[in-house]
This record gives C-alpha cells, structure tokens and sequence, in this order.
C-alpha cells in the first residue's frame, strides 16, 4: 500500500464550554493537522502517472479546510449566550460555529470526514494542538 502524508497549520481560540480546568477560558493555538491518505495502485497515466494524488491538490485541498478556521473563534454550537456571541460579531470578531466540543479528537474525526468526502482514501488524520500533543482518527 502506498502512502501520503501533508499537513496545514492554522492559528485560533477556542474554549471548551462545561470544562473544569483552564481550557474553559478562551485560550488560543496553532493547530497543525496531519492527513495521510492511501492507494494500492499507482496511476498509470497522464500527469498523475506513478501517484497516488498530486501532492499539490492533497495540500490545496487540506489547506481549503484549514484556511476556514484560521484567525478565529471556533465555539462549540449554543456554547455561548446569545447575547455574547452578538456582542463579539458586532465587533467584527471571526466566529466559527462547529456542531461538536472542539476538541483535538473531535477535530481529527472532523478533518478525516471532510477530507474523505473529497475523495481521499484518509488512513488517518492527526490534529496538534500543541507540538507535543495530538489526537488521531483513522481506520
């Protein structure tokens, strides 16, 4: 089987809501996201001839996904009072609203789902929040 590897960092804050301990205040990271796709054959024609994938729509692609939450606020849906969440948009503040708790593993299931939806055969998806921890979904 052969195998891809790329990765695409973004910058943002978030907060886990209901959390005791310091992540339930808004704190920030630069998340570095990991994919690893897979084929047992090579192509064998045109452009593409002996790859798996370009490397440069594997990245484009994962870049696309990063670039969406990069230089923002990712909440958790319903995690902030209405009012407080209008207040932050009234200041013109990026916030990303996501339907699960942003967690490391919630985002390394996350970015395996969208990327598998492209198309990719993803083997395993790894998401840092810090450059020593790391949380990994794959089959």
């Amino acid at each position: 089987m052969y195998c891809l590897k790329t990765n695409s960092c973004f910058d943002s804050a978030h907060f886990l809501k209901g959390y005791e301990g310091k992540c339930a205040n808004i704190h920030g990271h630069r998340w570095d996201v990991c994919i690893e796709v897979y084929g047992e054959n090579l192509e064998e024609h045109g452009n593409t001839r002996g790859m798996i994938v370009d490397f440069s729509k594997l990245k484009g692609d994962l870049r696309h996904l990063t670039e969406n939450l990069d230089h923002c606020l990712i909440i958790e849906k319903n995690s902030l009072k209405p009012t407080t969440k209008q207040a932050l948009l009234d200041e013109n503040f990026k916030i990303v609203e996501v339907d699960f708790r942003p967690t490391a593993e919630n985002f390394s299931k996350y970015f395996f789902d969208e990327m598998s939806s492209m198309g990719y055969k993803v083997k395993c998806a790894t998401v840092y929040e810090t450059p020593n921890n790391c949380a990994s979904y794959g089959e």
